[in-house]
């Protein structure tokens, strides 16, 4: 493949980890590793379209293992509450909650489902502890329990 195409090939691919998926950087390295492939070719590192394949391969493979995790962690581990548990905190139920029964509410910008998984109900306007998060259900207890 020529030069020019392993950069096209890497802006295709940083672009799609920019600005359509959220890959959590497998998609950059893949990207740059085609872009240095396409600079070799330019600084004259004549290689068969084989041998080409096999460097893109292998940088992508060395990038992924040596700098993907410490990378992905200094820019998303940095974000308030990114790695905070919810357990223990306490939300706010804006309906009357029987045992066993859901309601949806908002909290901390998302829209939970939240269960009631206690015994006694929680009344609309009260404070419940949240038990566990189970994807976008919170499980709650009332207060008093």
């Amino acid at each position: 493949m020529t030069w020019w195409g392993w950069m096209i090939l890497g802006a295709i691919l940083l672009g799609a980890e920019l600005f359509a998926v959220d890959a959590q950087f497998y998609l950059v390295f893949l990207g740059l590793s085609a872009v240095l492939v396409g600079l070799a070719e330019v600084f004259g590192v004549a290689m068969p379209v084989w041998g080409q394949w096999l460097a893109f391969s292998v940088l992508s493979l060395i990038s992924f293992f040596v700098f993907r995790r410490s990378l992905y962690e200094k820019i998303r581990g940095g974000a308030v509450g990114f790695n905070e548990t919810l357990s223990g905190k306490y939300v706010e139920v804006p309906a009357e909650l029987a045992p066993g029964t859901e309601a949806r509410l908002d909290y901390r910008g998302t829209k939970w489902t939240v269960r009631n998984t206690g015994e006694s109900p929680i009344a609309a306007g009260t404070r419940a502890m949240i038990e566990k998060v189970d994807g976008l259900t919170l499980h709650l207890k009332a207060d008093n329990e």
